[in-house]
């Protein structure tokens, strides 16, 4: 066999992998469109799959109707753009600190940065400390706690070294400060892995609920996640009645549910192409030395 004949093969191989993982990937997320578009015999006969059954949008109009799903969406996009810049911030101002080998006391920074990756305080002393900052009940309690990664700050700082020394002092010769240079030359050299880590920080926001459960019971600061959480909640107690004979109990319909996933999870998605043009090479950030 020929080596172009093997090559094409490998070729073809890997695409029909690749096509299997996509597929793997996007079949849940199909499934549950199919349950919001159908209506209810068709789902509790288990006749839905990958194509909806009985085509309605009553659970989509049920979910736009919903002015509490909407009043959350709004606080959740307003919540993921604030936690995003404000992370962004922080790691590009910490991260390029630590990128200078001349910073006294680097190397002792960089060794509690990376203990704190793998021990924590736990649950706990976590809420105790919001508690007694009063950000209990605050948007500040969803933002501070969680406002920088370590993993991410150690990803930019290593991009950060990957840049030529001889740009920045290039940038001192002519008398930039250390702000100047960040803003003029490092940060537009690093937009994928800005874009990137951008991206990482907003889906995990966008996705984040547990600290909400913790530290949030004001309704008008509920997250979407949250909201799901106690839909499919308040579904497992109402199904716990049924069976306990309490009639008074009512089961939310699955088509109503799987619109509510659908709501939450399309608006991060819609983000992605607008940075995907910078997502290949960022996940790539800090791989190749400069």
């Amino acid at each position: 066999m020929s080596e172009r004949a093997s090559n094409r093969i490998f070729d073809i191989f890997n695409v029909l992998i690749i096509t299997f993982v996509i597929l793997l990937c996007l079949m849940p997320f199909i499934h549950i469109i199919a349950i919001s578009l159908s209506s209810t015999r068709p789902i509790m006969s288990g006749l839905v799959t990958f194509f909806p059954r009985e085509f309605n949008i009553d659970a989509y109009t049920k979910v736009f109707s919903d002015m509490a799903m909407i009043r959350s969406l709004g606080f959740t996009i307003m919540l993921t753009v604030l936690a995003t810049v404000l992370s962004m911030v922080m790691t590009i101002a910490v991260a390029y600190s630590l990128s200078k080998k001349d910073l006294r006391g680097r190397k002792w920074f960089m060794l509690i940065i990376v203990i704190t990756m793998f021990f924590s305080g736990g649950i706990i002393p976590d809420y105790i400390l919001v508690r007694n900052l009063h950000l209990l009940d605050t948007v500040w309690a969803l933002v501070l706690p969680g406002l920088i990664s370590p993993f991410y700050m150690i990803i930019l700082i290593s991009f950060f070294n990957s840049i030529p020394k001889s740009l920045e002092e290039a940038a001192e010769i002519d008398g930039t400060t250390h702000l100047g240079t960040l803003l003029r030359i490092i940060l537009p050299l690093s937009l994928p892995s800005l874009a990137t880590l951008s991206l990482f920080y907003a889906v995990g926001r966008w996705n984040g609920f547990q600290d909400a459960l913790m530290y949030i019971n004001r309704p008008d600061l509920y997250p979407l996640q949250l909201k799901l959480y106690q839909m499919i909640q308040n579904n497992q107690v109402s199904e716990l009645m049924q069976q306990e004979g309490l009639g008074m109990a009512q089961l939310m319909p699955e088509s109503l549910k799987a619109a509510s996933v659908v709501f939450s999870t399309v608006p991060i998605l819609i983000v992605y192409p607008f940075l995907q043009r910078y997502f290949i090479s960022g996940m790539m950030v800090g791989a190749v030395k400069g």
